[in-house]
């Protein structure tokens, strides 16, 4: 049986264990071993390492030995519950040992999880495992988790109360981070509000969220969008004393404006346009970055992004002149352009 869309996270999640066999392959390796552990979780429960319910075994040797696949799944164990056996990074010459297997197998016997990396049409175990009545095959994409997978992972670390918005910025997190950083940035949430029974917030998921450019950096970007010139010079010194340099200003500013005019000709209003982004931007950030393209406006915003081009190409050439200065009058017309249209 093969499994598409939904159908994939919901039976990894709960296992049958009255079937023989489960394959899971795909061309990420993250992806897949996300998916198996998961699937052997749900399967034997806790502790089954301990109490010797989980069998590893490598499937390039199962060419040479295929018996060794036979006595795992007939073993008797010492301690009750499920039995697993795992067979990872399982190769197309695995097949017939795998097929033998499935035919020996009966109701008591060791569930197989096969894994595989990313498998052909005419790949032998595809073969095996699409048409059979019994074991079920579940091709992993790199398609980024549901909603309803995300709600699962939120549960696991004990989040429940989740508000309408916060879930919205979970699912646009979900699409730049790959599903590992992602389970990682949930339990990191599950941990911070441990013991805190109140719903969680967009501001919450944006404080644990994987950072995307330094914190300084993007602060010197929303006072020029938000016109404070005032506060603009403070904020350099302290940016080109860490270390930025007047190309990585330049280029910062220009990605920052860019992305800013994209969202105002967004047909769906900015806060659209702006999840949309690749790398999305969300929670708080996107409401600052869309109330500051609506404040701007469409032409406004390309006169801007024309103007950090020629800075750029300024600093790219023969010029003499002084970089650092060069970005920082470039930014101070730009916020005091913003402080016109507040």
């Amino acid at each position: 049986m093969n499994l598409k869309g939904g159908e994939i996270a919901r039976y990894v999640a709960r296992p049958d264990p009255s079937r023989p066999a489960l394959l899971i392959y795909g061309q990420d390796a993250m992806r897949v071993s996300l998916k198996r552990a998961e699937a052997v979780k749900a399967l034997t429960g806790e502790n089954a390492e301990e109490e010797m319910r989980l069998t590893r075994l490598a499937g390039g040797s199962l060419k040479k030995d295929p018996a060794l696949l036979m006595d795992a799944i007939k073993e008797v164990g010492f301690f009750p519950g499920q039995r697993v056996v795992l067979v990872e990074n399982t190769p197309d010459n695995a097949a017939d040992a795998i097929a033998q297997a499935l035919a020996e197998w009966r109701a008591g016997d060791a569930v197989m999880v096969v894994t595989a990396s990313g498998l052909a049409k005419s790949s032998a175990l595809r073969k095996l495992f699409e048409p059979h009545k019994q074991a079920v095959a579940a091709p992993i994409y790199d398609d980024p988790p549901g909603e309803e997978e995300i709600r699962r992972w939120l549960e696991a670390a004990g989040l429940r109360d989740i508000s309408r918005e916060a879930m919205r910025d979970l699912t646009t997190l979900a699409r730049a981070l790959d599903p590992g950083d992602m389970r990682q940035t949930i339990e990191k949430i599950g941990l911070y509000k441990y013991g805190d029974s109140t719903p969680l917030t967009p501001a919450e998921i944006a404080l644990m969220a994987p950072a995307t450019i330094e914190a300084g950096l993007d602060e010197v970007l929303h006072v020029v969008a938000e016109g404070r010139a005032a506060e603009l010079g403070q904020l350099l010194r302290r940016i080109e004393g860490q270390g930025v340099t007047p190309v990585s200003l330049c280029i910062a500013a220009l990605r920052h404006f860019r992305t800013l005019h994209l969202a105002s000709v967004d047909p769906q209003g900015p806060g659209a346009g702006l999840s949309r982004q690749r790398p999305p931007v969300f929670g708080p950030r996107r409401d600052r970055m869309a109330r500051q393209a609506q404040s701007w406006g469409t032409a406004a915003l390309e006169e801007a992004v024309s103007a950090l081009l020629a800075t750029d190409q300024t600093l790219r050439s023969a010029s003499r002149a002084p970089q650092m200065p060069l970005v920082e009058r470039a930014l101070i017309r730009l916020a005091m352009i913003g402080r016109g249209r507040r």
